[in-house]
């Protein structure tokens, strides 16, 4: 595989590994009553608290993962975000649907264990500011 090739892929990962927190993120942020409603719904004891972490953690992580910035850190953030959101969330286990999230959530934190691994690629503005540091400390 060239260099061109896994670069593109690992933009294509971060792409997609960041669509659902974007796109979600987006809509909590859009509808702050709703979400609010839903975090009570789900019990959380702060669900106004709740609504606003989630709107940072799932559309400023998932901004941050598209773009590829802090990439590390963001993709050990939302990688914890998902195992968390998976237990108090998705744990019904009499239903299937809750099952089905609860894995989705896990698979999702380990493709985020990849990016905290490896980083975000040559295509990313963590590449970007790596490059600058280098040349500026030369």
């Amino acid at each position: 595989m060239t260099d061109h090739t896994a670069n593109t892929l690992q933009a294509v990962g971060r792409v997609l590994l960041s669509a659902i927190f974007v796109i979600f993120g987006y809509s909590k942020l859009a509808a702050p009553a709703a979400t609010a409603a839903m975090m009570v719904k789900e019990g959380a004891p702060l669900p106004q608290v709740a609504m606003v972490l989630a709107i940072i953690v799932e559309l400023g992580g998932g901004l941050l993962i598209l773009f590829g910035l802090f990439s590390r850190a963001a993709a050990a953030a939302l990688g914890v975000w998902c195992i968390a959101t998976a237990a108090v969330a998705h744990s019904n286990w009499a239903d299937l649907d809750m099952q089905i999230h609860f894995w989705k959530n896990v698979a999702m934190a380990g493709g985020f264990t990849y990016v905290a691994a490896f980083g975000a690629g040559a295509y990313s503005l963590d590449s970007v500011l790596f490059r600058h540091r280098i040349s500026t400390a030369a």
